[in-house]
Order: C-alpha cells, then sequence, then structure tokens
C-alpha cells in the first residue's frame, strides 16, 4: 500500500537528476563549482534540519509544511535530502566527474523505479516485506539503461548498476541515500582502473 506523499516524495525524488545533469552540462565538470554548490546547500539543509530539531515552534511549522512528504524515521532523524546532499558531496569530492555523476543518478533513477514498481507490482517480498524482487530488478535495468549511454562502457555500468541494486536492496541500517550512491561509484571507481 502507497504511503500518503510517497508519490509526491518520488516525484521531488526525482527531480533530484539535476545534481548529475548539471554537472556534466551545465558546470561541464567543473568540480570545484559544484562541489561549492552541494557543501553550502547541504550546509543549509543541516542548519534547517537542527533547527526543527531545537524550536518548538520551527518544528511544527515543518511539519505543517513538509509532514506528508516525511517518513516515521525522518521525523526524529535527518530527512532523505540531506543524506543525499552529503552523498553527493562525497560524491563529487572523492571520484572522478562522470562517474560520481552516474553515482548520483544512480540513486535517483533505481531508488525511484524500485519504489513505484515494488508498490505497485511487488509480488516477491524480502527484508520483512520492505523490498522486493520486482523492485530489484527495476531498480537494476533502469541503473543500467542510464549506465550505458551515460558511461559509454557497459562493463562499468552493469557492475555499477548491480551494485547499486545490492545496495538499495541491503538491509544495512544506512541510508539508501549514502548507500547506493557512494557504493556504486567506489565499484565503479576500482573497476576503471581494470576496465
Amino acid at each position: 500500500m502507497i504511503e500518503p506523499g510517497e508519490t509526491l516524495r518520488k516525484a521531488i525524488h526525482i527531480s533530484s537528476l539535476v545534481i548529475p545533469l548539471g554537472y556534466r552540462y551545465l558546470l561541464s565538470f567543473n568540480r570545484a563549482w559544484c562541489f561549492s554548490l552541494l557543501l553550502i546547500a547541504f550546509t543549509i539543509s543541516l542548519v534547517i534540519e537542527f533547527y526543527r530539531f531545537w524550536q518548538k515552534d520551527f518544528h511544527k511549522t515543518f511539519y505543517r509544511i513538509f509532514g506528508i512528504l516525511l517518513r516515521k524515521h525522518e521525523r526524529k532523524d535527518f530527512t532523505g535530502a540531506t543524506y543525499m546532499l552529503f552523498s553527493a558531496v562525497i560524491c563529487v569530492a572523492f571520484f572522478d566527474p562522470l562517474i560520481a555523476s552516474c553515482a548520483m543518478a544512480f540513486l535517483t533513477i533505481g531508488d525511484t523505479f524500485a519504489a513505484f514498481v515494488g508498490i505497485n507490482f511487488g509480488k516477491r517480498w524480502f527484508n520483512n516485506g520492505k523490498k522486493s524482487l520486482e523492485g530489484s530488478l527495476a531498480c537494476f535495468v533502469s541503473c543500467l539503461i542510464f549506465g550505458i549511454f551515460w558511461l559509454d562502457n557497459p562493463p562499468l555500468a552493469i557492475f555499477g548498476a548491480l551494485t547499486a541494486t545490492i545496495a538499495e536492496f541491503c538491509n544495512i541500517p544506512l541510508d539508501d541515500n549514502i548507500k547506493i550512491p557512494i557504493a556504486s561509484a567506489l565499484v565503479m571507481t576500482l573497476l576503471s582502473i581494470v576496465i
């Protein structure tokens, strides 16, 4: 069953494609500019997060505006947006621009397709009913198609998409917004030395 606001949440999530697309096509892979912009966005996000934890009035206003978008655990933890900005900062800082941008897109595309397909067509459920085989396949296929076009290196795209899918599926207590891009960027970076 779809949680209230999940469709809107995923629509906003897919809009974060602006980060890898902007990094490549607007900033021409200018690492310094992209890192600076993301660091500013991440800092603002952190300030908002801590302010909502510490100030009751702001806390109420925040939930009045964004409450429908938040999952239960995000009410007492950072939002997915903050984790996504953190992982984007790490990817841009430490990985090749082409790989970093692809890994960030894997998060946006793979996680969105996994959720929509899993919620609507999932039949074989795992991890206490949180993940489905159909959703994981959708994650892999969508990441693979994107990776092949983005990287122009099919073997790298296959292993990157597979890593993103495993990270999305795994029940490791770490937010998907961190697991997916960093794990896939790390694997693609190591493989790019060999391939």
